[in-house]
């Protein structure tokens, strides 16, 4: 089914070309992932597409019936508006006899005995009937807690930004749409939510458009993409990982091409310096010819950002903790923490929202204090703390005089000395973007230019708190390089899967009430550890309840006497019993299915996790029925003696 056409729109501001005659449609089942470098436009195209802005040329046209809905990186909220009242306080039919029925269930409360209002509250438990709405409000309960969100009267006004744009995502994901557009859902939500959220976009009808740096979401959600590039927009039938590789095919061929284009203009240009004779129609030909393929050239390239920062020498002795508590209020979130840190440690903090990821970042910097234990700095060490937050950053200030504030010339990996302007070219900001005031650049280019003041100074130990937050994919593929090459130590929390395996070796997991728990390894790695915990959980409690259960002596069952109750199956052991065999077979059958699954996709790592999790469970599920296999073999032995 078709739902929107977007025919030939254009969009700049200023002298800055957005995109420029983008022609697509949307199609019912669609899940379309819009990547590009920060700047290059993403949100304006997403809100064109919205109608929340008007393109300079160009038309969106939407079906009649189709009903687009918008999360926004910055939602609008009502005063005094609770999180649950803003989840339900849409406009579908289902919402509309929700809140009919809790105001008629309100006012029966207060006159109990009104004629009139029980009338109206049969009438809004029929519609509730009608409109199958009554598992709404437990749905709505349920999308808030698995955002992190378990105050459902909590004040939206009084919440964090982050907690906001969650409570905004639950309305989205709640409410029905034809088209939902989500601009980057994934900021600000921990792993788990992740996981949740990559889930429901998964089995969501109707179509999505979103922007998102999370490759991993990205990969398993999207079936289409489309790249905004140098005002150009490209369109791709496929996923992350296929899209990469049809990037790389149109990018050779379009070299390839530029190349023939060269060598027929040195050819022309050779020739017009032999002296060309305009008189004759051939040679006026030829000219035009020359002036056309100097005119072909291809609009110049956004650049490649270039991370050459020098870092300072790291001492034997660099951060360590010992015994560390930390406590809010009544809350525990650190409790009795120790580590100690080696040369080039690379180290991904983990856990729920509000856990004290975050919090022990800032124990590490100082910038609070432990209620129990030490927290300890090497002489040399030099900290570079990339925060989360834009707030420390003077918007009033231009891009070259925040920059100049940390320095004014910097040293580069390969030792030479460059002026701060030219770095910030290194960084892809122009000559002109560097008087441009902060306020005036997006989510992303604040985050780059953050990122450019912390490297800057030379740290040998950085902190990177949510590091993935608004930089595009260009720029997190040129930190996670500039990561592999550093000398020093990183402490890095994010709720990116990619960026954690692609950067990390070690983690540190908030399991919850205070407790931290070491992993070596990636991020996947510990996710499989995890996984492989819950499934082994279920059978070692089959395992505890089958041990506690009284012992049947079958001597004693053998032979029963006098009026000694006889052993027999009860109607569930005996049914098991019947299908047991057809059980074990078929997860036999899907284990080898997986085997052969995982051969197939050995190139594609997303998909290989997703199997071998799918193989733990099938495991353990195989290894629960050949215990039950036995318990009822045995038993029926039993049954069978004492006849």
């Amino acid at each position: 089914m078709h739902l929107l056409s977007v025919e030939h729109i254009t969009k700049s501001y200023g002298e800055k070309l957005l995109f420029e005659n983008v022609t697509f449609g949307v199609e019912d089942g669609d899940k379309i992932g819009i990547i590009g470098v920060n700047g290059t436009g993403k949100s304006t195209f997403l809100k064109v597409i919205a109608g929340l802005e008007q393109p300079d040329s160009g038309t969106v046209s939407i079906g009649n019936r189709v009903s687009v809905r918008m999360l926004a990186q910055d939602p609008a909220f009502a005063p005094d508006e609770t999180t649950l009242e803003h989840v339900l306080g849409g406009d579908s039919p289902q919402l509309r006899a929700v809140q009919a029925y809790a105001a008629a269930l309100e006012a029966i409360e207060l006159k109990p005995n009104d004629e009139a209002l029980q009338e109206q509250l049969i009438k809004a438990n029929q519609r509730m009937d009608e409109l199958d709405a009554w598992q709404l409000e437990s749905d709505a309960k349920m999308a808030l807690s698995k955002l992190g969100i378990n105050d459902y009267e909590a004040k939206v006004e009084t919440l964090s930004g982050g907690q906001r744009k969650r409570v905004a995502m639950a309305a989205a994901l709640l409410l029905p749409s034809d088209i939902l557009i989500l601009d980057e859902p994934t900021n600000h939500i921990d792993n788990d939510s992740v996981a949740w959220l990559e889930g429901m976009l998964q089995k969501r009808r109707g179509a999505l458009l979103m922007i998102t740096h999370d490759r991993y979401f990205l990969d398993r959600v999207s079936n289409r993409v489309i790249e905004l590039d140098k005002g150009q927009a490209y369109f791709y039938q496929a996923n992350y990982s296929r899209f990469l590789e049809l990037k790389l095919d149109r990018e050779e061929r379009e070299a390839a091409s530029e190349s023939k284009r060269q060598n027929l203009l040195r050819n022309e240009l050779a020739w017009i310096r032999r002296g060309a004779k305009a008189r004759t129609t051939k040679q006026k030909a030829r000219i035009d010819r020359f002036e056309a393929l100097k005119a072909d050239a291809p609009k110049q390239a956004g650049g490649k950002m270039d991370v050459s920062v020098a870092s300072t020498r790291l001492g034997r002795k660099i951060v360590e903790i010992e015994n560390v508590t930390k406590r809010f209020g009544s809350r525990t979130l650190i409790r009795d923490f120790s580590y100690i840190a080696v040369p080039e440690d690379r180290v991904g903090i983990v856990g729920r929202n509000g856990s004290g990821k975050s919090t022990l970042l800032k124990l590490i910097t100082g910038q609070l204090t432990p209620d129990e234990g030490t927290v300890e700095l090497g002489a040399t060490v030099k900290l570079g703390w990339f925060s989360q937050e834009h707030e420390e950053m003077d918007q009033s200030l231009r891009v070259i005089e925040y920059i100049r504030e940390g320095a004014e010339q910097v040293k580069t990996a390969d030792g030479t000395t460059i002026t701060a302007g030219q770095m910030l070219e290194r960084f892809l900001f122009s000559p002109t973007m560097q008087w441009t005031p902060i306020s005036k650049l997006s989510g992303g280019e604040k985050r780059r230019l953050q990122l450019l003041r912390v490297l800057m100074n030379a740290p040998n130990v950085l902190l990177l708190d949510e590091p993935t937050n608004d930089l595009d994919i260009s720029t997190l593929t040129v930190l996670e390089d500039y990561l592999d090459d550093f000398p020093g130590v990183v402490f890095v929390v994010s709720h990116d899967r990619y960026f954690l395996d692609r950067t990390v070796d070690k983690i540190v997991a908030f399991e919850g009430e205070g407790v931290i728990t070491h992993h070596t390894g990636n991020y996947s790695d510990y996710q499989a550890f995890v996984e492989k915990q819950s499934a082994a959980a279920p059978a070692a409690s089959a395992v505890t309840k089958s041990t506690s259960a009284p012992a049947v002596d079958k001597a004693a069952a053998t032979k029963p006497s006098g009026k000694e109750r006889a052993l027999k199956m009860s109607y569930k052991e005996q049914k098991d019993y019947e299908q047991i065999d057809g059980w074990i077979a078929d997860a036999e059958a899907e284990l080898s299915a997986i085997a052969v699954s995982m051969e197939k996709a050995s190139s594609d790592s997303a998909r290989l996790q997703e199997l071998a999790a799918e193989q733990q469970q099938l495991e353990a599920k195989l290894e629960q029925l050949m215990d039950r296999w036995t318990e009822l073999n045995e038993l029926a032995e039993q049954i069978a003696a004492q006849k």
